[in-house]
């Protein structure tokens, strides 16, 4: 039984607050239409439930979100997957800035771009790993204060080899990022250094975009085809100086 609900001019407490009930009787699979920006998607839900969404969520989508599956057919607004720790969500558009805020566990798969300071804060513990894939291009601060998971940069059809902003890994202390492509070094924070990927990097890069490419029609091996350069900090406390211990 699949649970289809008309967000129309529904206010977003209450659609959040229908999702939750349903899932806590044993629902779940929910198809949202004509969603235009409600906010919190997903939040409070902690068990392994989809939801489609036929629209655009609004900020915050799947903030602390601990298991479901979202697959959004749209473009969704700013800091999605805020402080998620588990679970997937996949976007066949664009995102807005700040996504992935804190992010602690799961994937995030967007098939366009990420606008600025995606991947701020990202973080992992033991074998949870956050990942997320943008198949486009990001704007200023990508990675910025990064402290674990894996950033995954494609620029699939972007008419410029230029692929990213400035300011890139900024405050970065863990972690890494994976660009196809290049970039130039002066677009660097200067706590990250750009270096050439191993067959270790090629493994995980095929493991994660296998799927990703599965999820959006691309094919893997044109994908990978391309180079790669891997950002990774030069030192786990680049603000030191800063505190007393």
């Amino acid at each position: 039984m699949v649970k289809r609900i008309d967000c129309k001019n529904l206010y977003y407490r209450h659609l959040n607050k229908i999702i939750q009930d349903e899932a806590e009787s044993g629902e779940t699979e929910f198809i949202l239409d004509n969603l235009n920006g409600q906010r919190y998607l997903g939040t409070g839900i902690n068990k392994a439930v989809n939801i489609t969404v036929n629209g655009t969520p609004g900020s915050d989508c799947a903030v602390f979100m601990n298991g479901p599956t979202l697959t959004i057919n749209g473009n969704a607004q700013d800091m999605i997957a805020n402080t998620m720790n588990m679970g997937k969500i996949t976007v066949h558009g664009n995102v807005g800035d700040v996504v992935g805020y804190g992010m602690r566990g799961g994937k995030l798969f967007i098939k366009g771009d990420v606008g600025y300071r995606a991947g701020i804060h990202m973080k992992e513990y033991k074998s949870q790993i956050p990942v997320i894939i943008s198949g486009g291009t990001a704007r200023d601060f990508l990675g910025e204060y990064m402290a674990g998971g894996i950033f995954i940069l494609l620029g699939i059809g972007s008419d410029s080899e230029i692929i990213t902003g400035d300011y890139l890994g900024t405050g970065m202390h863990g972690g890494v990022i994976y660009i196809r492509g290049d970039v130039e070094n002066d677009t660097l924070g200067k706590e990250v250094k750009k270096l050439d990927i191993d067959e270790e990097d090629r493994r995980i890069l095929r493991q994660y975009l296998t799927e990703y490419s599965q999820d959006f029609g691309f094919d893997v091996d044109e994908i990978m085809s391309k180079s790669f350069i891997k950002l990774l900090p030069l030192s786990s406390r680049p603000y030191e100086n800063l505190y007393v211990y």
